[in-house]
């Protein structure tokens, strides 16, 4: 498994290898062609391969650098709200929000660590962002992103971890630990789970954690 980069802050752009492994849709590759005019990866390949079966709705990219993922999710027709705790991050992408004439994304401004999101949404995706945060407040996002998710509705998370078989050779701010993330989401139907190996750009390998999970009908 290639790992794909993604944002709440600009240092972390380019740690890992990007995941190019998409299926080509006419959106997928219309995203492609708007993502590199503007210099941005292709959207990550969880987050298009989760769209084959989540049905267009509110959606919420946590993390969401110049928004590679919002813009494929506002082609697909999902209302997205785009957060990241870089300024010049949402920046970039109200200028691609503009000159496209796009209008079903709204970037802000949004330090994650805070854990208030404070609206529903049908999808929450969080890929390559939770090592980003602060340890002692990743339990409480996650207790967040859950509460905020309306039933039936779906979270993704692609996470780096730290295990005996594979010590993570970057000093990630947090690591999740073996079946770790699948525990917090016990009584929700793992849609996808694995805790697979990732390749850097340097060649190091480690594991990482990633989830599609479905929250339980009311």
């Amino acid at each position: 498994m290639m790992v794909a980069d993604s944002p709440q802050h600009a240092s972390r752009r380019h740690l890992v290898s990007n995941d190019q492994s998409i299926d080509v849709t006419p959106d997928a590759t219309n995203t492609a062609d708007l993502n590199s005019r503007y210099g941005l990866n292709p959207a990550h390949s969880e987050v298009v391969q989760a769209c084959e079966i989540i049905q267009p709705g509110d959606a919420l990219e946590m993390g969401c650098s110049g928004g590679r993922n919002a813009l494929y999710l506002s082609q697909l027709g999902f209302r997205v709200t785009a957060i990241d705790a870089n300024p010049d991050a949402i920046g970039m992408l109200q200028t691609i929000i503009e000159r496209e004439a796009i209008t079903n994304i709204e970037p802000h401004v949004y330090d994650i660590n805070a854990a208030r999101l404070g609206a529903m949404y049908d999808f929450i995706a969080c890929t390559v962002t939770l090592m980003f945060l602060h340890p002692s407040r990743v339990s409480e996002v996650l207790a967040d992103m859950q509460s905020c998710t309306r039933a039936g509705g779906y979270n993704l998370i692609v996470a780096a971890m730290h295990t005996a078989a594979y010590p993570c050779p970057m000093n990630f701010p947090f690591t999740l630990g073996e079946g770790e993330l699948s525990a917090v989401y016990d009584g929700w139907e793992l849609l996808k789970y694995n805790e697979d190996l990732g390749t850097m750009h340097n060649g190091a390998q480690l594991q990482f954690a990633t989830m599609l999970a479905r929250k339980p009908d009311a």
